[in-house]
């Protein structure tokens, strides 16, 4: 995990002596060392205007997280020979083989050295997977290269010179603003390019921006190179089963037209998490610690995850699962209102739960993620009794979470939406990984923060799996099987811009990166080739229909409890959502500024 930051200023005099400016720059770049603790390093170069213009400075800078190779590599990748740099954010999981003892964006360097053209350097991209947001300045073009990779799972903010700020900025993550400059999340649908040589030619670059910046078609390769799963994100199978198709028989075992499917799932999920969890470094790495921890709820998707990473990682290694739970006002005036519903208790209920707070503090986060979280831990102690399980409690006073959300709507930024900042703290304090945990059942608890650099996120069934609970309507109203085809294109295609950048900004300012294996792209594809009736069968009750080829899979390695459990969104799981006062009843998609 890095953080990447690179400004050029378009040769025009503007405020940038201001001491707002400058300390707006100077946030920007502690706000993306941040993301990279182990080393930090920016690099200025001086590229002509014109023929006979003056010297244009470019600003590159980048921090790193150690997580491959045996040695701190130091980035910018700077080549002196032909003055080319690379800022790389990312990981390399297949496409370029990349030995334990190596660096990945060392490697991909010296294959970006070897591009004669553009078609040469899209074609690298093209075949390589893994989540990744670089910038690659080209000096004998003057020509700069950026992008993410086509599902935008690491963040790349951009500001496009305006009158104000005639200045072009592209970084990892933001930091609070001055009036008139705004970012806004690069499109993973393309990568581009910008004519620095064209730019600085034209009387007023700030006019002729937009002809110098271009988007290259990711499918834009060199002759002979093919294009694989790669480069871009397939679309979903189309074939739909006949009106009358039964709903299959889910008892004690999978109908044998499923079996494959549900293998091969497996098998494919299995493969992305060994390749997310095999090659990390030891470099800070202590016996007895964790370096892998789960963002844990106890549902299926994580649950998943815990089990098969558990056959990749070190048998001595504990493996951290952070369950994270918010002190949330408005739930408990609700939970301490007297039951007056016809045959309950109602002083004497009332009186309990005020009891049960007072003598045990922690009943106060005994949310629903909590109880689903401590179900699955005993499934996988149960199933996995060799591992030690850090089941981590992370507790969020009230007032620790409001303190904290002027720092994570900075973080989260350009998301601004009252479900981002609901879904954002929650990632925020579970990320953080500071709690408690019980070393065995019986003994007291401690306190713990979890030292695991790399985090796994269940991110993505719900989306290629058909599991919100909304596909049931859309099937049974609007359409049967051939609209819920177009529900799951539609999800899809949302994924590079809902979730993965805003997370990723989020994760990472505490050095830590978050990887998805349900999102790695021979998962995605070989997902989205299923015909939908294999995935999901809305006709089936919520728990059993929607993302039915992974609650079977999920029910076959063991994890009965786990399989049925419906979707629950974090945000509700947490109690991180509708803290208080009028904000508790706004829409989720309500401006917050």
């Amino acid at each position: 995990m890095c953080g990447i930051l690179f400004h050029a200023y378009l040769g025009i005099t503007f405020g940038t002596e201001s001491e707002e400016f400058v300390d707006f720059m100077s946030r920007l770049r502690d706000a993306n060392a941040r993301r990279g603790p182990d080393i930090q390093q920016q690099l200025d170069v001086l590229t002509r205007r014109g023929d006979n213009g003056d010297d244009i400075p470019l600003y590159f800078f980048a921090s790193e997280l150690q997580l491959r190779g045996t040695s701190v590599a130091k980035q910018p990748h700077h080549d002196v020979k032909t003055q080319n740099i690379l800022c790389w954010n990312g990981e390399i999981f297949e496409g370029i083989e990349v030995a334990p003892d190596e660096n990945d964006g060392a490697k991909l360097f010296s294959q970006l050295l070897k591009a004669c053209n553009v078609e040469d350097i899209t074609s690298i991209f093209a075949n390589l997977e893994g989540p990744y947001a670089f910038v690659y300045y080209e000096n004998g073009t003057k020509r700069l290269y950026f992008g993410r990779d086509p599902l935008g799972r690491r963040s790349l903010l951009i500001h496009k010179p305006t009158v104000s700020f005639p200045i072009f900025i592209l970084c990892s993550v933001s930091a609070k603003m001055p009036e008139g400059l705004d970012f806004e999340e690069l499109s993973s649908d393309h990568l581009f390019s910008l004519d620095l040589d064209a730019l600085y030619s034209l009387d007023d670059p700030l006019m002729g921006f937009n002809e110098a910046f271009q988007p290259i078609d990711r499918s834009t390769v060199a002759q002979g190179v093919e294009v694989g799963c790669f480069a871009t994100v397939p679309r979903v199978n189309v074939v739909v089963p006949h009106d009358q198709y039964p709903s299959p028989n889910l008892g004690a075992a999978i109908p044998e037209y499923l079996q494959a499917a549900v293998d091969n799932l497996v098998s494919q999920l299995e493969r992305s998490v060994m390749l997310q969890v095999k090659s990390i470094t030891s470099l800070r790495k202590r016996y007895g610690e964790a370096t892998v921890a789960i963002l844990f709820s106890g549902g299926i998707d994580s649950a998943i995850l815990a089990f098969l990473a558990d056959r990749y990682i070190p048998v001595d290694e504990p493996i951290d699962l952070l369950n994270v739970a918010f002190e949330n006002p408005r739930k408990q005036a609700k939970n301490q209102k007297p039951n007056r519903k016809k045959g309950k208790s109602t002083t004497e209920d009332h009186t309990k739960r005020i009891e049960d707070v007072v003598s045990d503090p922690s009943a106060l986060y005994l949310v629903p993620d909590r109880v689903t979280g401590l179900e699955s831990l005993a499934e996988l102690r149960r199933l996995c009794p060799h591992r030690i399980w850090n089941f981590v409690e992370v507790n969020v006073p009230f007032e620790e979470s409001q303190s904290a959300r002027p720092l994570v709507e900075e973080l989260m930024f350009p998301c601004r939406t009252v479900m981002d900042l609901s879904l954002a703290i929650a990632l925020y304090f579970a990320s953080r990984g500071v709690g408690t945990i019980y070393k065995t059942p019986d003994s007291p608890r401690e306190q713990y923060t979890s030292p695991a650099k790399i985090l796994l996120n269940g991110l993505g069934p719900d989306e290629l799996l058909g599991g919100y609970g909304r596909y049931k309507t859309v099937f049974s109203q609007y359409g049967g099987w051939p609209r819920a085809v177009e529900e799951l294109q539609m999800d899809l295609n949302r994924i590079p811009i809902r979730n993965l950048g805003r997370d990723d900004r989020v994760v990472s300012s505490h050095g830590k990166e978050v990887r998805h294996p349900f999102l790695s792209l021979p998962f995605v594809k070989y997902v989205v080739e299923l015909p939908v009736h294999q995935k999901l069968d809305p006709r089936l009750d919520l728990g059993v229909g929607d993302k039915m080829i992974l609650r079977l899979a999920v029910k076959q390695l063991g994890l009965v409890e786990a399989s049925t459990r419906k979707k629950r969104a974090m945000q509700f799981g947490s109690h991180s959502a509708r803290m208080q006062g009028g904000e508790a009843e706004r829409k989720g998609d309500f401006l917050l500024r």
